[in-house]
């Protein structure tokens, strides 16, 4: 009794000892494993939820990194063209008749960024611009050091960033630009933006069955895809550039849909030219 006795304080040490040699052995084994080093990489990848979603809209951080141009209208005016605007939550309601008045004919309305914000004017917004006849879309504002594409593709599709023939809904857009948190390519590489940006727009078609349209600058699409072309025959460009001409487009696309022309219009939103005439934009939106 006595040796029994005062062997037993050394019993749970030994085996506290043994079982944390094994949960050690076991997590090495589980890192070993394929994918699960790239995954627990990801994880710590991931940022943390934007902070301020309601000051990211299509052109902000591009206004903020390349400069603005007075709001004239283009000097350069495509021969054939439509006005259009793009809106965000920062905008709040929207008069839409006195856009329409002025000859705004469609719009881009912010949805959604990252998994866990939507435009809280959204509604008025998107239902308001339909309403005075208008054809219109919702955009989608990226932010790929967040979530997956495919994670941020369907919380668009499931918070207005559907599409429906009726022949005045566009295609929806992913809005890629200069990371307003931090680093601007969003800590990734150009292969795994691209990739980033391949898992969006496969999700997007697999849930609408189109083709989703991309706004970008031509410098950071230059500095973060290492000038990437495999998009440009299939998916609409929507450039933005403040001044009286389109400039050079980014790699992949020999001609632009869309033209982002001001950030600083005479009325409310970016103000954008659609290159063609309505019957081509209406094409656009029944696909």
């Amino acid at each position: 009794m006595p040796a029994s006795r005062s062997g037993s304080p050394h019993r749970p040490a030994r085996s506290l000892a043994t079982a944390a040699g094994i949960l050690l052995a076991t997590l090495s084994l589980l890192l070993g494993l394929p994918g699960a080093a790239g995954a627990a990489a990801a994880s710590a990848r991931h940022a943390s939820e934007p902070t301020h979603p309601g000051q990211d809209w299509a052109g902000s951080q591009i206004a903020a990194h390349e400069g603005t141009a007075p709001g004239a209208p283009p000097t350069a005016a495509l021969t054939a063209s439509v006005e259009g605007v793009d809106v965000s939550g920062h905008q709040g309601n929207v008069d839409w008749q006195s856009l329409w008045n002025s000859g705004v004919r469609f719009a881009y309305v912010k949805a959604t960024e990252s998994t866990s914000y939507t435009n809280p004017y959204f509604a008025q917004q998107y239902n308001g611009s339909y309403n005075v006849g208008m054809i219109r879309g919702a955009y989608h504002f990226a932010t790929p050091d967040t979530s997956s594409g495919a994670a941020q593709a369907t919380y668009f599709v499931n918070h207005g960033g559907g599409w429906s023939k009726d022949g005045k809904t566009l295609p929806g857009a992913l809005d890629m630009e200069y990371n307003p948190y931090g680093a601007t390519c969003y800590g990734l590489s150009p292969t795994g933006l691209v990739n980033w940006m391949k898992d969006w727009f496969a999700t997007y078609r697999a849930r609408t069955g189109r083709d989703a349209v991309l706004y970008t600058s031509t410098s950071w699409w230059s500095q973060c895809t290492g000038n990437y072309t495999g998009f440009g025959s299939v998916n609409p460009l929507w450039v933005p550039r403040y001044g009286s001409s389109v400039g050079e487009l980014p790699a992949g696309w020999g001609f632009h849909t869309i033209w982002q022309y001001t950030s600083t219009g005479p009325a409310v939103g970016d103000h954008n030219l659609f290159n063609g005439a309505q019957d081509r934009l209406q094409a656009l939106a029944n696909g």
